[in-house]
């Protein structure tokens, strides 16, 4: 049977080529380059995949490649930062994984703030998936979060802008990153 639709949810290869990538892409970002993600691409490619399977590794590919370029070009080095061009990439799930290797170093506010935008991506991940539900928890206890801590959330976040996508429950995710020299 023929996948019609990319759905992690419900279809295994979905679920591992999507893992799998951004895994992959969490290694090319500290390597700087593109190639452990287009290895792990490639691995998927020699399966003779489905179409809907194709168009997902070339979109991811040529969205990691757009993310590590504005990596370079604004010296973009801290996983936070990191997560908001991504963010802003629509890369969700990257999102998370980039996020969650610095939670799982984080304590207190930091920590927090943290799994807050991890269920902040969560909610749009949620709803491509069709979990509206789901969605509207994750976006409500990240909103929680965000506000108790308001004082210590990063600079770089446009803060507001956030929580006003996430208390709205809006379905366009709005642009969170601002490169060096544009505050």
């Amino acid at each position: 049977m023929t996948a019609r639709h990319f759905d992690p949810l419900n279809d295994r290869l979905s679920r591992d080529i999507r893992n799998e990538l951004s895994r992959a892409f969490a290694v090319a970002a500290a390597e700087k380059t593109l190639a452990p993600a287009a290895l792990a691409a490639e691995r998927f490619r020699t399966m003779d995949l489905a179409p809907v399977y194709e168009a997902y590794i070339a979109d991811r590919l040529t969205r990691y490649q757009q993310a590590l370029q504005a990596f370079a070009a604004d010296r973009v080095q801290d996983a936070f930062s990191r997560a908001l061009v991504l963010w802003d990439l629509g890369l969700f799930f990257e999102v998370h994984e980039i996020i969650e290797h610095a939670w799982h170093h984080a304590r207190g506010a930091e920590r927090e703030i943290l799994q807050a935008m991890i269920r902040a991506a969560g909610m749009y991940i949620k709803l491509a998936m069709g979990q509206p539900e789901a969605a509207r928890k994750m976006a409500a206890k990240a909103v929680t979060a965000l506000e108790h801590h308001r004082s210590r959330v990063p600079t770089n976040l446009p803060l507001d802008r956030l929580l006003a996508a996430l208390k709205t429950f809006d379905a366009q995710p709005p642009k969170l990153y601002q490169p060096q020299g544009s505050l």
